[in-house]
């Protein structure tokens, strides 16, 4: 019986000893994870960093291009980006692509988050005001139902009546071999830091069928905001995959020939320039914006 118990408290005192000799043993990093469609995980939070409260590219953005308009968001990843332009911008609707059913759960997540947070807020602050009525008007103690709030909140905001679900999508795509319904159409569609990608994984014809595409979904007068990545940044990507290291030998069209093709080649009327006033943003995302008018 004590040899047994001597065992046993062998045994324990040997996982204990082998336990604290991993445990002070350096931890493996894991392995470096590949995205070849520019899916990165936090996205947004390594493009914007710490040191900037929202993205810059929503400053140089117009109000009318997107207020009361039915919008497409190409390779929204997490979503961030969709979801501040429907809120800032008062959207009628807004549908975000992504080929990562990852980021599209990333994105639903974003969304879920956004609406719980802000109408808290918004209950918070009805519910103050409320109080600091009642008692301006003399009243001892004021106390506001649930429904009283949230009537008060729908009456000074519609949008926040029917809340950001009733505006913001998200549906995972590959936009580029997918068909799109005949019947849908937008009047704004942003591709915002995409085209490499698809460039890098589908060639020039997959390039020339994203234009082509954007073309046909946008309703007369509208507009495309293209954020196109710079070549150097196809040279710092192009051994993601098998497959975007052939591409990127091949390809002819490069970034500098993308208002040329848009505007004589696939039907644009004019192109307006809007980086100049664009500042902030992070080292190696200082890129060109591009409205083209439809």
């Amino acid at each position: 019986m004590e040899e047994r118990k001597e065992k046993e408290k062998g045994k324990r005192e040997g996982k204990a000893a082998a336990a604290e000799e991993e445990a002070k043993q350096p931890r493996k990093k894991k392995r470096n994870e590949n995205f070849p469609f520019g899916n990165y995980r936090s996205y947004y939070g390594y493009r914007i960093g710490r040191d900037l409260e929202e993205d810059p590219r929503l400053k140089v953005l117009k109000k009318e291009w997107f207020e009361d308009k039915d919008c497409l968001d190409i390779g929204c990843n997490s979503g961030i980006i969709t979801i501040l332009i429907a809120k800032k911008f008062c959207c009628r609707s807004i549908l975000g692509l992504d080929i990562d059913s990852n980021r599209i759960e990333d994105a639903h997540w974003n969304l879920k988050k956004f609406v719980k947070m802000k109408h808290t807020q918004k209950t918070n602050a009805k519910a103050s005001k409320l109080e600091v009525s009642g008692s301006a008007n003399g009243s001892e103690s004021v106390t506001a139902s649930p429904n009283e709030v949230t009537e008060e909140i729908s009456r000074d905001s519609p949008s926040m009546g029917r809340d950001l679900f009733g505006i913001v999508s998200f549906q995972k795509e590959n936009f580029v071999q997918s068909r799109c319904p005949p019947e849908k159409h937008y009047d704004t569609i942003l591709c915002l830091s995409v085209t490499k990608w698809i460039h890098l994984n589908w060639g020039d014809e997959g390039l020339i069928t994203l234009f082509s595409k954007i073309w046909r979904l946008l309703n007369p007068g509208g507009i495309l905001l293209l954020e196109p990545q710079p070549w150097k940044s196809y040279v710092s990507n192009c051994q993601v995959s098998e497959t975007t290291a052939i591409n990127f030998k091949n390809i002819i069209l490069r970034p500098e020939h993308f208002q040329e093709i848009l505007l004589d080649k696939i039907g644009f009327r004019k192109v307006e320039d809007i980086t100049s006033s664009l500042s902030g943003s992070k080292t190696g995302f200082n890129r060109p914006i591009w409205v083209f008018y439809k």
